[in-house]
């Protein structure tokens, strides 16, 4: 049973600005500008004051290679969008660039390694016990494998922040509610006991194609792989009701050390690539769930098409995280973006009453029997010896609270409001709407398999109206040039909408 729910629990939370500048190309469906959107919205309903704000390290190869073949990650280090036709054996064995959905485009590499370094140094201080959650809404790439890129994931993070939970904890839990399968984690960790991966997803004619009910591990890892598949239009009742049978009776059995929970945001209602109903409540349902058993957790973001949707729905669970979300009105508070989020600029979404539910209650109650008794095979808090802990993934600890470290660390909204820099600096200009061409560009596409062949684009020049004064107090501050790879006009820049 969860235990009795604790506020003012000591929440880390890692951003970079330059994460929203990066573009997958011209009709692509992933936005990583939601990452600068969800910002805006956490930075509006004032939930920055309540959070350890970090910038993130970019995780180097070594880093990388813990999981990934090196060759793999040697190849995305020099794999930029004018060369890679030279590299078109490579490109292909490694599932990158045209023909796939994975394409080069200007700086995929730092953009991929710095989602990845958030999640290392999330797992590293809950390892040294400076946070008890934290949170990472740039990471959460589950698709990705260890020689090949799939799914919009190149590196997974995921598996480099479990790898790293795993040096300070025996057991670690990782729990998926994006509505594709979390594959990438599951193959990492299927035939070990030390990791759970227990993954609630749409399955059938749907990528990537795998998460059946009966994958439940191999070898020493059997029972330790837990899938839950669902079908079309899954609501709010009994997405939640069948998640918290489940995870009270995984947390009962497995008795994880930490949790690291996925919560990819294409499971809600009105996603350009999902067919759930989920609400934002809903959603959010689920991690105050695993909050209230009190053991260290690292949030991750996922996939989430519909950019305005993704944003409401990490900013709601961060407020959730901090215990806040009662002090956050479903009216937007005005801020960077907030016309995006018209016509009706409200926080909270409606599930569609014209989606059919085709999970009838004999399914749900079908897996949830399969899976409660999968769940008595494994052994209750399996004990693991441990022999020696390797060192943290970063040479120079990351952790350190000197001055420096910690002015270079901290991100724009937090460090430039001390500074006396407004807090949606280096965001989208104030009020600018996220363009409706991009936005329009990924309607009427289908599931990700079906999504290939997506054209690069070339980076734009800094608009040169920026403000550059404040824009050198970001360079020494060491948080980077926020406006690297941002939008010039006429659509040459990285608009990533």
């Amino acid at each position: 049973m969860p235990g009795t729910f604790r506020q003012n629990r000591a929440v880390a939370y890692f951003y970079d600005n330059d994460l929203g500048s990066y573009y997958y190309g011209a009709g692509h469906p992933m936005k990583p500008q939601r990452i600068r959107a969800t910002h805006s919205l956490i930075l509006s309903y004032d939930l920055y004051r309540h959070l350890e704000t970090f910038c993130p390290q970019k995780a180097d190869l070594h880093q990388l290679s813990t999981f990934h073949d090196s060759d793999y990650v040697d190849f995305l280090s020099k794999t930029v969008p004018s060369n890679v036709h030279e590299f078109a054996k490579q490109a292909q064995r490694f599932g990158v660039g045209p023909g796939t959905d994975c394409p080069v485009f200007d700086g995929v590499f730092d953009f991929q390694r710095t989602c990845a370094g958030a999640s290392i140094e999330a797992a590293q201080r809950l390892n040294h016990g400076r946070a008890e959650i934290a949170v990472n809404w740039a990471g959460g790439l589950h698709h990705a494998k260890k020689s090949e890129a799939a799914g919009f994931c190149y590196f997974n993070d995921i598996v480099l922040c479990i790898l790293e939970l795993l040096k300070h904890h025996q057991r670690v839990l990782y729990i998926d509610i994006d509505i594709h399968h979390g594959d990438g984690v599951e193959e990492a960790f299927f035939t070990s006991n030390r990791v759970m991966t227990v993954s609630f997803h749409k399955h059938g004619d749907y990528f990537p194609g795998t998460g059946d009910l009966g994958d439940i591990g191999a070898y020493g890892g059997k029972f330790h792989t837990v899938n839950v598949p669902l079908k079309d239009g899954v609501d709010d009742n009994m997405f939640v009701g069948l998640f918290k049978n489940i995870m009270e009776r995984v947390m009962e059995r497995f008795r994880p050390g930490a949790v690291v929970l996925q919560c990819g945001a294409d499971s809600l209602t009105g996603d350009r690539l999902g067919v759930f109903n989920l609400t934002l409540k809903g959603h959010a349902a689920c991690v105050r769930y695993i909050q209230q058993f009190c053991v260290p957790l690292v949030v991750l973001g996922g996939g989430g098409y519909t950019l305005k949707n993704v944003a409401r729905c990490w900013a709601f669970e961060t407020g959730v995280i901090l215990n806040h979300e009662a002090w956050m009105p479903n009216e937007i508070p005005n801020g960077s973006c907030f016309e995006s989020f018209g016509p009706d600029y409200k926080l909270h979404l409606t599930a569609s009453s014209s989606m059919q539910n085709q999970n009838t209650a004999d399914d749900i109650l079908r897996l949830q029997t399969e899976v409660l008794k999968n769940l008595k095979q494994v052994e209750v808090a399996p004990a693991v010896p441990f022999f020696h802990t390797p060192g943290d993934f970063f040479a120079e600890d990351p952790l350190e609270d000197d001055e420096k470290g910690e002015a270079k660390r901290q991100s724009n909204g937090k460090r430039l409001l001390e500074l006396g820099v407004p807090p949606d600096f280096g965001m989208a200009p104030s009020r600018q709407r996220l363009s409706d061409e991009e936005e329009d560009d990924a309607e009427g596409l289908g599931d990700m398999a079906e999504f290939a062949g997506v054209p690069h684009f070339e980076r734009g020049q800094r608009d040169k109206g920026k403000d550059t004064d404040v824009l050198g107090l970001c360079v020494a501050l060491g948080v980077g040039d926020p406006f690297r790879h941002a939008e010039a006009g006429d659509g040459e820049g990285a608009e990533g909408a």
